[in-house]
């Protein structure tokens, strides 16, 4: 299934076209071996990773793209409509395959396929089943792609990225969560329409568990380099902290509107990993609120924990973890967003 039939050959006797139809140039040399060669693995052709696959080739990150899928029929339709469009897109290989050897040799590799959740399941048994599913995708990632870096989109994120990194073996560097880097970035939408500014304009992250947990760093927030709370305060300008815990409970429950409306998200999602996988590709070395190892930051102990702190990531994926100052509540809201993931963690048993 890598690539619709050709018709380079459809030449007498089955002859190569491409190769007659150009002269080759005489004493060339090879390409040089310095060129890097990129590429890129989806698994899981949903709604997110289609958005995902889409928003990679549109902004012309890598040279081959890889899709991995267990339907047969649906991934091959997939890779032929994408295909289709190749005179509108950078030049990319695309292939797809329900056999994972097509990802070998992948710089990265996104994971969006899950589990979905049936009418009255338990979360728990939810998350063992998508345990069972990462038992059977994480490996032979691994196995072909022994030096990439996995980036985890499927839900809930943190504790399937702890998953990844636990079946993978791979270095904590290495494994990184989606998190809440569309949190964040829905987060700075609303501040921007508050405040009648870009939204590349904020500064705003939001930390800790991809859910209802997750911590708003409202002491960190700056508009062009501005603090806004210090600025209220200095400008005696009142504020209510529950409207900014509105705020923040509006970003929670964005993804729910979404899904309520159309059924699912997807191109927020896709420009979201879009950004984090071009960061990472060209070591860009931006800082983004992923899911990371978060034991010995910020205070946070008690189990190995993986959730969203603002990392700097480039080509060897997770460089570092910046030190923002929290107030007290702020740290005291991240230890406990650690602690619940950390009891849903503790009963899977891995």
């Amino acid at each position: 299934m890598q690539k619709s039939p050709s018709t380079s050959s459809l030449g007498p006797g089955g002859l190569d076209i491409a190769q007659a139809f150009f002269k080759p140039i005489q004493n060339s040399a090879p390409p040089s071996p310095t060129k890097r060669h990129t590429k890129i693995t989806v698994v899981g052709a949903g709604n997110v990773g289609m958005a995902i696959a889409q928003t990679i080739l549109t902004q012309d990150l890598v040279d081959e793209l890889a899709l991995i899928d267990a339907k047969q029929d649906k991934l091959r339709g997939e890779m032929l409509d994408l295909q289709h469009a190749a005179a509108f897109l950078p030049r990319t290989k695309i292939i797809a395959s329900v056999d994972y050897s097509v990802t070998v040799g992948s710089d990265l590799c996104i994971v969006t396929a899950g589990a979905r959740q049936i009418p009255g399941e338990s979360r728990l048994n939810l998350l063992q089943r998508n345990l069972a599913l990462f038992s059977e995708i994480i490996p032979p990632l691994a196995k072909f792609s022994p030096d990439s870096i996995l980036m985890i989109v499927s839900n809930p994120v943190d504790v399937l990225t702890y998953v990844a990194w636990k079946l993978s073996g791979f270095p904590t560097n290495r494994v990184i969560g989606s998190g809440t880097n569309l949190d964040s970035s829905r987060f700075r939408f609303l501040l921007a329409d508050h405040l009648d500014v870009n939204a590349q304009d904020v500064q705003a992250y939001i930390v800790g568990e991809h859910g209802d947990s997750s911590v708003a760093l409202w002491s960190g927030i700056s508009v062009a380099g501005v603090p806004i709370l210090s600025f209220l305060e200095k400008q005696q300008i009142a504020y209510e902290k529950e409207t900014l815990e509105k705020i923040r409970k509006e970003v929670v429950n964005s993804a729910y509107e979404v899904i309520s409306l159309k059924g699912y998200t997807s191109w927020a999602i896709g420009y979201s990993v879009a950004s984090l996988a071009r960061t990472i590709l060209r070591d860009q070395r931006r800082i983004h609120p992923v899911s990371v190892l978060a034991k010995g930051f910020y205070g946070i102990g008690g189990g190995e924990v993986f959730l969203s702190l603002p990392a700097q990531l480039g080509r060897g994926g997770v460089l570092g973890v910046i030190d923002i100052h929290l107030t007290e509540e702020e740290a005291r809201r991240l230890t406990t967003s650690a602690k619940t993931i950390l009891e849903v963690q503790s009963q899977l048993g891995i």
